[in-house]
């Protein structure tokens, strides 16, 4: 940005902070995010230093990046957990449960503070009694005065910002400089302005006086500062070009080689330096060599919203933040890819392959590079699960401590991956299950005593992949399900429940809407909703539930998903002159059969006999109403296919063969069709539809 012309720099403005917003606003969240991991994991009692300091330093990176792009309200209440912090790094506090608490709500607050200067409608959270707190417990045992308690942040307190709240303190720092500051020729003297409102919003930047000037094109301010002129330069021009800046150093209360910081002397920010928290100790002391720091000539807005934990400066030159509207053209394009290599490879079969033999061997080249970018792309937007199970913590010792349990949760797999669109919506389904188990399965401690178990409980969420699918599992050690409560409960709702019904169906009666055995409606549940909610989720996203129970010893859910929403592996099936795509995960086997094979009972209905097990029979033909032109001619081949832990046999005419196929919404494109999730573009260019095995597994039930 150094080599932008005054006009450039004033015409772009808008649109490079915006840009660099977003990098702040994105590893702000990360940096909540590993900070309220590390507070739930944190040992009151055997606290370690390392953990402390990584705390600390999520806070100070937040802090930074805020009061560089003045974000008063978020710069002040992260300088306020920091005091906090440094104390319990420095061990001048215990940790205790309320300092936990208070760090936490503050953790919420910064959420939504971001969100609001994001331009989302979100209520303002109130931080007054937040800094209060915050500022009693720093002050309860420690040494710090009352009266270094930092006020809420208004626009006639925010000048406090910059003043350090360490006491006691020399008026000025070791290693002040006495500087002027010479800006211009400029076309706006607003962007000196804007270099003169630096120095009010980032703590410890230090103090700027202006000077009279005889030019009325350029401005000259006195500034007494401990950063060294890089890290000014790299700072004042996010608002002028370099070749504006003069900077003449008229007197030092230190020699000058002191004055230029050192990486080792710096935290996280070279002109950060001498920032409320931050002990006089600390600035002296050598620091961990994965600090970042800003570069000569990278511009300090970026870099203060680059740094975010220890190793940032380590994750940046690996990764590459990308949009996700990117990342889907890309599967999309490489989705058209794919469809036109199968046309390819559908007419390449009718050449003769000794006269063409080259041509095929490109063609297999094809084939199998289109398969490895295929994969290679859609393994762009495959996430970890740890992004979902991370969030769930704080939401459960929140719970436990209005339900007055305890409960620990236990989790496996995090590393497993999943679709970033499954992954947004399988969050809520999951929050509502964790939810279930805390309330209607884990006892109250003095219930777990009596009947003989620890009085905490146990959740365990679990994540594994199993073939083309992945299986998540929420399960708990609390009192299980009760059978006879469920009929009971069922019978007085009116719905058929009778004691015939397996375990496995008495267990999907929960999954029922408006079903709920609470006695008592609170506002964690109880009203019917949810279960049921569960389940609709699941199923529109091509899975499967499953719930096992053992009446006192706990239960468990099971969760089947596709990995992808994308692209998927089908079996080709003809009916007549008709093309349909199953989902091969749901294929189980295919079978010839015989008109005798087919038993017609009570309305119509027909069955088949597969090894001593009678399944419903779905007619393809009669279904979709394909036109048959030949008659007296029935589909000789079934394919069974299972859904919801049901399974159905489906009448086709031929087996085409197995495929990938692209999976497109018609929902969408054209509009929602019975018995149909998606379809997709065959080889030759016709359109194939991918049918619903859970719709039409329920359509056999009815």
């Amino acid at each position: 940005m150094a080599d932008m012309t005054t006009d450039g720099q004033s015409a772009g403005d808008n649109f490079d902070l915006t840009q660099f917003y977003q990098i702040f606003f994105e590893e702000a969240g990360e940096n909540l995010d590993q900070m309220e991991q590390m507070l739930l994991a944190l040992d009151l009692a055997h606290a370690d230093d390392e953990e402390l300091n990584a705390i600390f330093r999520c806070a100070h990176s937040i802090k930074g990046g805020a009061a560089t792009f003045g974000f008063a309200d978020v710069a002040e209440l992260t300088h306020q957990m920091e005091s906090l912090l440094d104390k319990l790094r420095r061990h001048e506090l215990q940790p205790s449960a309320p300092m936990v608490d208070v760090l936490l709500e503050s953790s919420d607050a910064l959420r939504l503070l971001l969100a609001r200067h994001q331009g989302r409608q979100v209520d303002t959270p109130a931080t007054a009694d937040l800094v209060q707190r915050i500022s009693h417990l720093a002050n309860g045992t420690g040494p710090m005065p009352a009266s270094a308690a930092v006020a809420p942040a208004s626009p006639s307190t925010t000048d406090a910002i910059a003043t350090p709240a360490a006491a006691p303190a020399p008026a000025l720092p070791p290693g002040t400089r006495l500087l002027e500051l010479h800006i211009g020729p400029l076309d706006n003297l607003a962007q000196a302005d804007g270099i003169a409102e630096l120095f009010r919003d980032i703590p410890g930047l230090g103090q700027i006086t202006p000077l009279p000037c005889d030019q009325s094109d350029k401005r000259v301010y006195r500034v007494q500062t401990t950063a060294s002129d890089t890290d000014l330069l790299d700072l004042f021009t996010f608002h002028v070009s370099k070749e504006q800046i003069h900077i003449i150093d008229t007197a030092a209360s230190a020699p000058a080689s002191q004055a230029e910081k050192t990486p080792a002397q710096g935290a996280d920010f070279g002109f950060f330096d001498g920032a409320p928290g931050v002990p006089a100790a600390a600035a002296a002391a050598p620091v961990a060599p994965t600090v970042a720091s800003p570069a000569p000539h990278e511009d300090a807005p970026k870099a203060a919203a680059r740094a975010s934990a220890n190793a940032s400066s380590a994750m940046e030159s690996s990764t590459l933040r990308v949009s996700v509207s990117k990342v889907d053209q890309l599967i999309n394009l490489v989705g058209e890819l794919v469809i036109t290599q199968a046309m390819l490879a559908q007419k390449s079969s009718e050449l003769d392959s000794a006269a063409n033999q080259p041509l095929l061997a490109g063609l297999a080249d094809l084939d199998r590079n289109t398969r490895d970018l295929q994969e290679a792309v859609m393994s762009i937007r495959m996430i970890p699960m740890s992004v979902v199970f991370n969030r769930f913590p704080r939401m459960l010792r929140d719970l436990a401590a209005k339900l007055g349990k305890k409960v620990e949760l236990i989790t496996h797999g995090e590393s497993t991956e999943l679709d970033k669109g499954l992954i947004e919506k399988i969050t809520d389904p999951l929050t509502h299950l964790i939810r279930n188990s805390a309330d209607h399965g884990i006892e109250m401690p003095e219930e777990r005593r009596a009947r003989g178990k620890s009085e905490q409980g146990t959740i365990t969420l679990s994540a594994s992949h199993q073939g083309g699918s992945i299986l998540i599992e929420v399960r708990d050690d609390g009192k299980g399900l009760s059978r006879a409560k469920l009929l009971s409960k069922a019978r007085e709702k009116g719905m058929d429940a009778s004691d015939s019904m397996s375990d496995a169906e008495v267990w999907n009666l929960i999954m029922a809407p408006g079903f709920s055995t609470a006695e008592t409606v609170t506002d964690v549940s109880g009203r019917g909703v949810g279960m049921d909610v569960v389940k609709k989720n699941i199923i529109a996203l091509g899975g499967t539930v499953e719930i096992d129970s053992a009446e006192g010893y706990g239960m468990r859910v099971s969760v089947r998903l596709p990995l992808t929403l994308a692209i998927m592996d089908g079996m080709t099936v003809r009916v007549s002159d008709e093309v349909y795509i199953l989902p091969l995960a749901s294929v189980i086997e295919s079978f010839q059969i015989k008109q005798s094979d087919i038993s017609t009972v009570a309305q119509g209905a027909r069955l088949v006999k597969v090894r001593e097990e009678y399944m419903p029979v779905i007619d393809l033909e009669h279904v979709f109403q394909v036109p048959r032109f030949e008659f007296n001619t029935i589909s000789p081949i079934m394919v069974v296919v299972e859904a919801d832990g049901s399974r159905v046999a489906l009448m086709v005419d031929e087996l085409i063969g197995q495929q990938q196929v692209v999976i497109k919404n018609l929902e969408s494109n054209y509009r929602k069709v019975q018995n149909v999730s998606g379809a997709t573009i065959l080889g030759d260019g016709k359109v194939a539809l991918i049918l619903d095995t859970s719709s039409l597994v329920r359509r056999s039930r009815h």
